[in-house]
C-alpha cells in the first residue's frame, strides 16, 4: 500500500514539494504518494486531523500555518522549539503527532554547498520574522564568528536576541549602525517578492560578501540585484534551501537522505524554461 504525504498551505498551487518529493522517490526507490491540499485558512487543524485520520504518514505545512502545526504536535524537536514554528509533521504511536523545523537545516546545508564552510565567518541576517527565527539556532550551531540580526523594526530584532541570548555571538543591531562589510548577507525578508527591499547600506557589502536570498524566483531577486550593483562577491537564491529542507523532511519519513542537487538542476531549469516560453 502507498504511503500519503502532503503539503498543506494557502495558497499552494505554486507549490513545488510534489515535485520535489516525486524525484526524491524516484531516486529512493521509496513507494509514496505526495500531494498538495489547500486548507482553509480558519480550518487547518480539521484538515491535518482528517488527512492522519485517513492514514497520512507526514506532511509538510507551509505559510500561513506554521505556528499552528506547532500547537497541534504532541511532541515537538529541538529545532522546532526554538523556532517556535513547525514544517514537518509525521506520526508517532498512539495516534500522536510530532513536529520538526527543517527549514534552518535546508539553509545551512545549501549555504555551505553554494560558499563553503561558515565557520570563523561574520554573518548578517535582514528580518526578523518566522523564517529568520527558524534559521538562528543552525546558523550559530556552525561556528559562526559572529551572528548579527537587523529588521526595519529593531525591536523585533531585540526580541529574537533576548531568545537566544545564551550565545555570546548573537546581536541585534539597528540598520543604521551597521557600518563595515560581512563575510555573508542573508535575506529573511519577503519584501523582495513585491518589488520592495528593506533600506540597507551599501558599506555591509564589498566584493568578499557572498549574499543570499531566502526566496526564489525565475529572474534575479530584488535584494540579489542589488547585492550585484554592490559588487558582491556571489549571490544565490533560496531555491537550493526549499530542496535542503524537503530533503530532511523526506529522511524523517523514510530513513533515507536524497540527492539534492540533481532536484535543483532540475527545478532551476524548468523555471528557465518558462521565461523562454
Amino acid at each position: 500500500m502507498t504511503d500519503k504525504y502532503a503539503v498543506f498551505g494557502n495558497p499552494i498551487a505554486q507549490s513545488k514539494s510534489p515535485f520535489i518529493h516525486a524525484e526524491f522517490a524516484k531516486q529512493t526507490q521509496q513507494d509514496l504518494s505526495y500531494e498538495a491540499i489547500l486548507a482553509p485558512v480558519d480550518k487547518f487543524d480539521s484538515y491535518l486531523t482528517t488527512f492522519f485520520a485517513d492514514g497520512g504518514q507526514g506532511a509538510n505545512v507551509t505559510a500561513p500555518f506554521k505556528e499552528q502545526a506547532f500547537a497541534m504536535c504532541d511532541e515537538l524537536s529541538d529545532m522546532a522549539k526554538q523556532a517556535g514554528a513547525v514544517n514537518t509533521l509525521f506520526n508517532l504511536p498512539n495516534g500522536k503527532i510530532g513536529g520538526d523545523n527543517t527549514d534552518g537545516i535546508g539553509l545551512v546545508n545549501d549555504l555551505e554547498m553554494l560558499f563553503g564552510s561558515l565557520k570563523g565567518k561574520r554573518v548578517l541576517l535582514v528580518g526578523a520574522g518566522g523564517a529568520a527565527r527558524g534559521c538562528i539556532l543552525p546558523i550559530l550551531e556552525h561556528n559562526v564568528a559572529q551572528l548579527v540580526i537587523c529588521n526595519r523594526t529593531h525591536e523585533k530584532a531585540e526580541q529574537l536576541q533576548k531568545l537566544f541570548n545564551e550565545y555570546g555571538n548573537f546581536f541585534a543591531k539597528p540598520i543604521e549602525d551597521l557600518i563595515s562589510p560581512f563575510d555573508l548577507v542573508i535575506n529573511s525578508t519577503s519584501a523582495g517578492l513585491s518589488g520592495q527591499l528593506i533600506a540597507l547600506p551599501s558599506v555591509i557589502v564589498d566584493e568578499t560578501t557572498d549574499c543570499y536570498d531566502m526566496t526564489y524566483s525565475q529572474q534575479t531577486t530584488v535584494f540579489n540585484q542589488w547585492a550585484q550593483n554592490q559588487h558582491a562577491r556571489k549571490t544565490a537564491d533560496g531555491l537550493g534551501m526549499l530542496v535542503g529542507q524537503a530533503a530532511k523532511s523526506f529522511s524523517l519519513w523514510r530513513g533515507v537522505t536524497p540527492d539534492t542537487a540533481s532536484v535543483i538542476r532540475q527545478l532551476r531549469g524548468l523555471m528557465t524554461q518558462k521565461v523562454a516560453d
